[in-house]
């Protein structure tokens, strides 16, 4: 474990400040009031590659002897290390390929592309793309720059610690992403390096938690599957360079399910106006998972790189989870004015019809039963059972509409 050092993650330090944007802590306010800690986030997000991984990728390509960088570099990436590798293998005039899985985000795939590498899309996860990779690699003589599974990338991605400790000495808890192990190798190494008290937090989502698994098992475990949204960290194997340094300096593992990503990703947008991808929620979302009070706790936010489809259908299942958005259904007689009557209602309990779907065929007895779907805004839970009462009280047995299409009455 003596290969990470002080002094090499000092020689990356000065070396990343180059490529990298200055990311200050920014202070939360209403995370702070949420769990009655100083919650500060380090918002990687804010590189100008959109995420963390370019520290790792440049510090790397400087390791590199010239035969190496002549001959061409490859890597696999769900998009961050991709962005990074393309990127610092462009100011250091290399050619540079990198792999992709099929399911990444268009927008990660052509920002790679904008820095000159050549983009090969193989595989439906991280692992598959690797492989290909290494494949690649072997059959045209290519230097292959792992992702994560490398002590000098790690020792890049650690940089991070370094400016966290500078800027917050009294730091107690640091929380990081974990996808293979790269970023929360370094981070924790370095951490505890400068201050044993630190404590390091990692965090995976609960689809991919290859090193969770790991460690209860006590070696490098290959998950037989992966199921997230969180594509930056859908990997089904840990690093084994790293694995040991995870063991000795990560003092816990929490694990976040797709639906909490949902709400952290609106509340980072709501109260903090900034755009942080799935990846880069999950210290965001195991802020509520913290069992500690009044101490200082920093969230990396590991990158920003999400495209705007995937940011509308967040948000809209964000509002659903909320209760700022749902549908309910109604059943009318089918004369004039009932329409009306219904939209009066709403319109006293502050509802605002969003769509209105009119179904005249759920019945043949049309004066019985004609069904008005209605999906509205409101300020959430509380102001939902208000209109839903509303509706009760004046008789329309109203029913929920369930985001999978199944509904239930109240």
């Amino acid at each position: 474990m003596e290969e990470l050092t002080l002094e090499k993650f000092e020689e990356a330090s000065d070396l990343v400040r180059e490529v990298t944007t200055e990311t200050k802590l920014v202070y939360s306010e209403y995370f702070s009031s949420q769990t009655g800690n100083k919650v500060y986030f380090k918002p990687e997000n804010m590189q100008y590659t959109g995420a963390y991984k370019v520290r790792g990728a440049y510090y790397k390509i400087s390791t590199l002897n010239e035969e190496e960088k002549a001959k061409g570099l490859i890597t696999a990436s769900a998009g961050n290390h991709a962005q990074g590798v393309a990127y610092a293998a462009k100011l250091a005039g290399v050619k540079a390929t990198v792999v992709m899985p099929t399911t990444t985000p268009l927008m990660k795939v052509n920002r790679t592309k904008s820095y000159g590498a050549e983009v090969v899309l193989e595989g439906d996860v991280f692992d598959e793309a690797c492989d290909y990779a290494y494949k690649l690699a072997d059959e045209q003589g290519l230097t292959f720059v792992h992702p994560f599974d490398d002590l000098a990338v790690a020792t890049g991605q650690g940089t991070i610690a370094m400016e966290i400790i500078k800027e917050l000495p009294t730091v107690d808890y640091i929380l990081v992403p974990i996808g293979g192990g790269g970023l929360c190798t370094g981070v924790s190494t370095l951490a505890k390096l400068l201050n044993p008290k630190i404590k390091i937090i990692g965090v995976e989502p609960a689809g991919a938690n290859c090193m969770q698994e790991s460690l209860r098992q006590g070696q490098v475990t290959t998950l037989p599957e992966v199921n997230t949204i969180a594509d930056g960290t859908a990997v089904k194997r840990p690093g084994e360079k790293l694995f040991c340094y995870i063991q000795e300096n990560v003092d816990d593992i929490i694990t976040i399910d797709d639906s909490e990503l949902i709400v952290a990703f609106l509340d980072m947008v709501e109260n903090h106006k900034m755009i942080v991808e799935n990846s880069g929620l999950l210290t965001v979302a195991a802020l509520k998972h913290m069992d500690v009070q009044k101490k200082k706790i920093v969230s990396i936010l590991s990158g920003g790189n999400m495209d705007v489809i995937t940011m509308s259908s967040i948000v809209q299942h964000g509002l659903i989870q909320r209760d700022r958005v749902f549908t309910v259904s109604v059943l009318l007689p089918d004369k004039p004015g009932e329409l009306a009557r219904v939209s009066s209602l709403l319109a006293r309990e502050q509802g605002n019809i969003i769509k209105l779907e009119h179904n005249q065929f759920i019945s043949i007895n049309r004066n019985a039963a004609v069904e008005l779907r209605i999906t509205m805004e409101a300020f959430g839970t509380e102001h939902k059972n208000q209109i839903v009462a509303a509706l009760t009280g004046a008789g329309y047995r109203p029913k929920l509409v369930k985001f999978k299409g199944t509904y239930s009455e109240m």
